[in-house]
């Protein structure tokens, strides 16, 4: 007989034995079940936990040469995980449906057009369940992390697509926006969010939230890419169109903001001031000219009584709330209502809206209809309204400032706007203030969208200029030791480079610039963290910079031309890789580089 045997026939009497034998057995499911949640969360953070599903579609075959160029040729994209890809289950963010639905046979329209355009889709990312939600946390996959702000939510509920552009693993993605699921990630992760005019891109392949507000939108870095996705997903001419802009400041929607008011008046004021077809800023208290162009709206506010001027918004995301939790119930009641017992494997807003008994549905209709009517009147065919992306800064993780009434009334009565009328969105990120991302938002009218790409390519590099000067972008570290302070933020800004942390590179070597503008290599590495964003436009510029400084700085060359390959500019791209061969023949990189363009051109 065994030792261990021998020991539990003495003891098996003793009911301390069994206590310390249970305590033990315990202890081992309790380290095993430990090490299993420690793997988990390593593998879930990889990425910063963007992605439910890692694959690689390659796009369409090039065309002819007399062809017209792919647009989007050598750009990556993620898609959220409410997209259709053949062969693959769309998950919807939660595993129940996932488990409960086949593969799809088509893959979306949508993801179709951006690979007949040229660009590699690299996965499907974590989306808040069913699209429910604006935290961007989802229990079932874990929650994004924020690139920008790593202890703050990342938004949703299209959150994964925002973290793999603010992290720079692609070039762009693409996610769904229903009230504010697109445009509220692009605020909090630090980029530029489109949410296109309702019904302007096709939905075929794409699981719905509510039809009558969800939009496809796209994040990027880069105003460039941004412009270039839309062109193809909105099927757009590229003639220019040559019409004025009026500005149009919502003064009342500024005073929701936390981030004083001035500061961002101020600085688009500013970059608008000395270009050409602006006209003069206007100004306008939004709540009263809703409440006095949106009748149906102003009935609907007196039956839920309230009755000051801001409460009008709070009304209008009523009604978008209400529309979505409608049309919710409409397209899953069914399904929700099969998984009988399983019913606690949904969120709360799921059974809400499957609960809820729906009055009045028609009123809800009217009140959208007369929005877009209204604000067709207000921007006709050449206004811009600049109003706060959201109200607040950014969610901390694991507070309950995430579950607070007033927070998501202020972020709903913001996003209500655009949602509720149809009209177009984009996100404009404009810097820190106070450790946190800002941006702020411009809406025209419905089907303006190819107007609103245009003005935020046209006045972004001047926006950002005045940035630098009206936000405190980046608090200076505090500087100990002899070494220049210039240097010290290069150091640790090549020290960031190295860490993969684009985003805190980029912004060490801009306050090394500001300190000293005329050093070759601020703008050189400076340029090399634009590229890892994607940041394509400004990587060239910087690379100029340093060539103006100093001619023969062959990574400049380089560097600038990857830029301009990305740009699909090959002839200018071309010959900064012949000039670093001038200056350096045996460079290796710039000899393929060459080669690569010759063969693309040919």
């Amino acid at each position: 007989m065994s030792q261990s045997l021998k020991l539990i026939k003495e003891h098996a009497s003793n009911p301390k034995f069994w206590l310390i034998i249970g305590v033990g057995v315990a202890g081992i499911v309790v380290l095993v079940e430990t090490r299993r949640r420690t793997r988990r969360n390593k593998t879930h953070k990889q990425d910063f936990g963007a992605f439910v599903e890692r694959f690689e579609i390659l796009p369409f075959p090039q065309l002819p040469p007399s062809a017209a160029k792919q647009s989007l040729s050598a750009l990556t994209f993620a898609i959220n995980e409410t997209f259709d890809v053949k062969d693959y289950v769309t998950g919807f963010g939660n595993p129940t449906w996932k488990s409960t639905h086949k593969k799809a046979e088509k893959t979306a329209l949508v993801v179709t057009a951006l690979l007949k355009s040229g660009a590699t889709c690299v996965g499907k990312t974590v989306v808040d369940e069913f699209s429910f939600g604006i935290s961007g946390e989802n229990k079932y996959y874990g929650t994004p992390t924020n690139p920008r702000m790593p202890s703050c939510a990342p938004g949703g509920s299209s959150c994964g697509s925002a973290v793999a552009v603010a992290a720079g693993l692609v070039d762009f993605a693409v996610g769904t926006d229903t009230i504010g699921c697109v445009r509220i990630p692009a605020a909090f992760c630090g980029i530029f969010g489109f949410r296109p005019s309702h019904g302007a891109v096709s939905t075929i392949g794409v699981l719905p939230n509510a039809q009558s507000l969800d939009t496809i939108g796209w994040f990027a870095c880069d105003p460039s890419i941004l412009h270039r996705v839309g062109h193809v997903l909105l099927q757009l001419s590229s003639v220019e169109t040559k019409r004025s802009r009026r500005i149009i400041f919502a003064d009342d929607l500024f005073q929701l903001s936390t981030i004083p008011t001035q500061r961002t008046i101020h600085v688009i004021g500013k970059a608008i001031e000395n270009m050409s077809g602006y006209q003069d800023p206007k100004h306008l208290n939004l709540c009263q000219y809703i409440d006095s162009k949106v009748p149906s709206l102003r009935l609907h506010e007196q039956s839920t009584h309230r009755q000051n001027e801001t409460s009008i918004l709070k009304t209008l995301s009523s009604v978008m709330l209400s529309l979505q939790g409608y049309e919710f119930k409409t397209n899953y009641e069914e399904w929700v209502k099969s998984l009988k017992f399983k019913l606690g494997r949904v969120s709360d807003h799921v059974i809400a809206a499957i609960s809820t008994v729906y009055d009045n549905i028609k009123a809800l209709y009217k009140v959208r209809t007369e929005m877009r009517g209204a604000f067709q009147s207000l921007l006709k065919d050449d206004g811009i309204l600049v109003i706060p992306t959201v109200a607040d800064s950014q969610l901390k993780l694991n507070t309950t400032k995430g579950f607070s009434s007033e927070f998501h009334d202020r972020t709903f009565a913001l996003s209500s706007i655009a949602s509720v009328s149809g009209c177009c969105q984009v996100t404009i990120p404009l810097g820190y203030h106070d450790g946190c991302c800002v941006s702020v938002s411009f809406i025209s009218f419905h089907g303006a969208d190819k107007f609103l790409l245009d003005a935020v390519l046209d006045i972004y590099s001047t926006l950002r200029e005045q940035v630098s000067v009206g936000f405190d972008l980046v608090s200076l570290p505090d500087i100990s030791g002899n070494m220049e302070t210039s240097e010290l933020l290069k150091e640790k800004g090549n020290a960031a480079f190295k860490e993969r942390q684009w985003s805190k590179a980029l912004s060490y070597y801009t306050e090394a610039i500001k300190l000293n503008g005329t050093n070759t290599t601020y703008y050189c590495n400076r340029a090399a963290a634009h590229l890892k964003l994607g940041c394509f436009q400004h990587a060239a510029e910087d690379c100029s910079k340093a060539i103006l400084l100093d001619k023969k700085n062959v990574k400049a060359y380089l560097r600038r031309g990857a830029a301009r390959e990305s740009l699909l500019c090959y002839e200018e791209a071309l010959e900064d890789f012949k000039h670093a061969l001038v200056l350096e023949p045996q460079n290796k990189d710039a000899s393929l580089a060459e080669k690569r363009l010759r063969k693309l051109m040919s």
